[in-house]
């Protein structure tokens, strides 16, 4: 068995996101649509990181600092270049060429529109190099190849890949097609993207050509087959969703076979970066959004929205909950329904059970906060903290203004309005003194009635 090629040879991958995506009407770059809450540059970058590339080139286009900022934000090591006319693939791949002439054993090009494509495909071109080829292109058996380039073959070698609108009708019957990734042999590569031409139907520089080009010169071309999801590229938003659609499915899955409960799979929706642990259930119609942690065992309940929170294992969350950026929730603690909870710890056992807002503040181990809850953190001008102790009781319909400091043990009566800081074991009861006047709402009515 041959030795995976990332521990032996070096490797820089080119990401090509120089294109503007006119078709998705959008003042937005198409590599910064985002699929399962990560823009597509990342998710080709991920690719690239996890195929063992020693070294990442980004191509965008000329003014796209936006692109080449998100693609720092994921790859900070990318060096990126310009592509200041857009004349096809192999163009694309040559703004490159100051990374490419430093030498690296395997050069890969993938594409930032194309977010399935796995690393385990560009791991298989890697590998086709490491065994004694010059050019690996990545293709799929396709149910429709019509608009894709089709694969052309002969004694297990690849000879060329055609264009459809280069291709004869023989060649347009094939169903072999081209996925979009290609792996070239580092000695090689710049010597066969020099020698690509124009040709064409298109007059593009098509990085395709490097494999007609490489056969031509007695090169070892070949095809690593994949699945035809990965060669789904993103050009208009119904691509896009249907990229989505296909990540989800591949999230959901995993999730699933390494130990989670998805009750309703096709309803919940998941994040790329989502860490779900073992034992975990996860009831319909919930949203997982970025940077989200659960710990096992942890139960996420029904009509749930978490994004850049963190829950520990027994947790149980909602249903309809709201967990927001900085929300930490610790071991067995409770958030139940209509309760957001923002930039703050809930320790562990701790109860959030209906109606609440909780924000920029810390809730002690074992405390209870009453229905309708609220931390006041803003005054229009300044985010302020809430520091709740352990073992706390807060009465429901409260309203915590701060900055504020509840001791550990404290009661606060319902209705209060907290201003002032709550020493450890106290009652504190802020609100206006209860009076009853017999009579008065029947007298009321009365003179409401002589009036009508």
């Amino acid at each position: 068995m041959n030795a995976p090629p990332s521990s032996s040879r070096t490797c820089l991958g080119v990401l090509l996101a120089a294109g503007d995506g006119v078709r998705m009407r959008s003042a937005i770059p198409k590599a910064l649509h985002p699929v399962a809450g990560r823009p597509m540059v990342a998710h080709a970058l991920a690719a690239l990181r996890d195929a063992g590339a020693s070294a990442i080139a980004v191509v965008v286009g000329p003014d796209r600092d936006d692109v080449a900022a998100a693609a720092r934000a994921f790859a900070p090591e990318a060096e990126v270049f310009i592509q200041s006319e857009r004349r096809g693939t192999a163009h694309a791949t040559l703004a490159a060429r100051a990374a490419i002439a430093r030498g690296y054993d395997d050069l890969l090009v993938v594409y930032a529109d194309a977010p399935l494509v796995t690393a385990a495909s560009l791991k298989a071109l890697r590998q086709a190099l490491a065994d004694g080829a010059d050019v690996a292109a990545l293709a799929f058996e396709a149910a429709n190849p019509t608009g894709y380039g089709r694969m052309i073959e002969r004694d297990g070698r690849l000879v060329a890949i055609r264009e459809e609108k280069d291709a004869t009708a023989a060649e347009r019957a094939i169903r072999r097609c081209n996925a979009g990734p290609a792996a070239i042999r580092g000695a090689q590569a710049l010597a066969l993207l020099e020698l690509v031409g124009c040709d064409n139907a298109q007059k593009e520089f098509y990085l395709t050509a490097v494999a007609e080009i490489a056969a031509g010169r007695g090169l070892k071309a070949e095809t690593r087959l994949a699945a035809e999801e990965e060669a789904m590229g993103v050009n208009d938003r119904l691509q896009l969703a249907a990229a989505e659609a296909a990540m989800q499915r591949r999230l959901r899955h995993k999730a699933m076979v390494e130990g989670a409960t998805l009750v309703a799979p096709e309803t919940i929706f998941l994040s790329a970066d989502s860490v779900i642990g073992r034992d975990v259930t996860i009831e319909p119609h919930v949203v997982i959004g970025a940077g989200v942690t659960i710990g096992d065992g942890a139960w996420i309940h029904a009509f749930s929205h978490l994004e850049g929170a963190k829950v520990a294992g027994g947790a149980a969350i909602g249903p309809y909950a709201r967990l927001r950026p900085g929300a930490d929730i610790a071991a067995k603690a409770k958030v139940g329904n209509f309760v957001e909870i923002k930039a703050s710890t809930i320790e562990a056992g701790a109860k959030v059970n209906h109606l609440t807002y909780i924000g920029d503040a810390r809730v002690g181990a074992g405390t209870n906060i009453g229905a309708g809850t609220i931390t006041c953190n803003y005054d229009g001008f300044g985010k302020y903290r809430t520091d709740i102790g352990a073992g706390v009781f807060i009465g429901s319909n409260s309203a915590l203004v701060a900055p504020v400091k509840i001791g550990d043990g404290a009661y606060i009566g319902s209705g209060s309005v907290v201003t002032k800081d709550v020493e450890a074991d106290a009652l504190a009861v802020a609100r206006g003194r209860q009076v009853a006047k017999p009579g008065w709402a029947k007298a009321f009515r009365e003179k409401m009635k002589k009036k009508g």
